[in-house]
């Protein structure tokens, strides 16, 4: 049942100056409502202020004085992504919206928050031909921003897009650093698939949103992950990181060259995600077909003895925090299906990357904390960029 309370809203910030927020109109982006942060009061707890946010494209702009319903189960449970109330309704100023005209199909159906949209898939009514520009598939929204400057380094001038998918956060309107990306150029767009909503344009499946950024808007890329926030449960398939297992198969199964970015990591306290994350190792081994992984140049293996060499190699001039402390505990074996998949290395810049002022820590760990993170999540941006200009000069990619 949901943890629903009234609130009174204390302070306002001007709606869609959170993150999602439309973004220069030089840059041809469409404005968006986005998110709106608000500062409020529970009915029965007169005197204590909670943070709250508002989707703004759901539940309109609240201003202080408003009286709210709250949904307040995540603050109240301590979730870590979860650090504020979100608002259901504005019962003062909430109740007149009209809908989207000519929207007509459902988004969250059968929830008190359902919506209509227009599909981008309005109108097509063939598969097509297959595609040949790639699909770089993320675990964690973390390493989206590193895989978008880590591409457009090595393919300035090309468009990369941003699919969000299931698996983590649903609203497009709340991740600040798709909004930051967008601002600076090193996104082209953002569709939202599937359950996700918000985006700049709204897609029924992720099929339908890789087929039409890729066609129809003329992405030379896409990368495809969950928004923030990802679900877990500290089980083998019991987590959002499973969401690439569906994009990956979408990707393959439209003729997309296929790129999965791994998680990894060399600051991770759980034994589980050091080296290569069982996240990713879950998907790769499952995988109805092989795909392309990326890996920092010099770094052999994603696991084990290999793995424990090449970071010092690889790292070490980064602030590397585990060439200072005693070696981790990577106790991962390498399954055999790891095998079947072409991986491919390629250099990666943390001290650049670092300077660019994206966003730079995960999971509470920052980059010198956990290098390998960030160093992965850049192999695949570089590594998903060599794919474009394989394809644009007719050489074959292995997907």
């Amino acid at each position: 049942m949901l943890k629903l309370r009234r609130a009174t809203v204390i302070e306002a910030e001007p709606a869609g100056a959170g993150a999602g927020a439309g973004v220069a109109a030089g840059r041809g982006v469409v404005a968006g409502a986005g998110e709106q942060r608000l500062t409020i009061e529970l009915s029965d707890a007169p005197g204590r202020r909670r943070a709250a946010i508002a989707d703004v494209g759901l539940v309109g702009a609240s201003e202080a004085g408003d009286e709210l319903v709250v949904n307040v189960q995540a603050l109240d449970l301590g979730l870590g992504s979860g650090g504020f109330d979100v608002v259901h309704v504005n019962l003062t100023r909430g109740l007149a919206g009209e809908g989207e005209p000519g929207a007509h199909v459902m988004k969250l159906n059968y929830t008190s928050l359902q919506h209509a949209v227009v599909p981008v898939e309005e109108g097509e009514h063939a598969p097509g031909q297959p595609l040949e520009r790639p699909v770089g598939v993320l675990g964690l929204h973390g390493q989206l921003a590193p895989v978008a400057f880590a591409f457009a380094a090595a393919a300035p001038g090309r468009r990369l897009g941003y699919v969000q998918t299931e698996g983590g956060a649903l609203p497009g309107g709340h991740s600040r650093t798709v909004r930051e990306l967008r601002e600076r150029g090193l996104l082209a767009g953002h569709i939202t698939a599937g359950a996700a909503f918000g985006g700049e344009g709204e897609a029924i499946t992720t099929l339908g949103a890789l087929r039409h950024a890729l066609s129809a808007l003329g992405w030379d890329a896409a990368v495809c992950g969950p928004g923030p926030g990802i679900v877990g449960s500290g089980s083998a398939l019991g987590h959002g990181g499973m969401a690439a297992l569906g994009s990956a198969h979408a990707a393959l199964a439209l003729g997309a060259p296929t790129l999965i970015v791994a998680r990894m990591s060399s600051g991770d306290e759980r034994e589980r995600h050091r080296g290569i994350s069982h996240h990713t190792l879950a998907v790769l081994d499952l995988l109805l077909e092989p795909v392309t992984v990326a890996l920092p140049a010099g770094m052999r293996s994603p696991v084990g003895a290999d793995l424990r060499a090449g970071l010092g190699s690889v790292f070490a001039g980064a602030g590397d925090a585990a060439s200072s402390r005693p070696a981790l505990e990577l106790k991962v074996e390498r399954p055999a299906r790891l095998t079947r998949h072409d991986w491919r290395r390629a250099s990666v810049d943390l001290p650049a990357y670092a300077a660019t002022g994206l966003p730079a820590s995960t999971m509470g760990r920052t980059l010198a904390q956990d290098p390998l993170f960030f160093g992965a999540a850049l192999a695949g941006g570089g590594v998903l960029a060599e794919m474009t200009a394989s394809v644009a000069t007719g050489r074959k990619v292995s997907a």
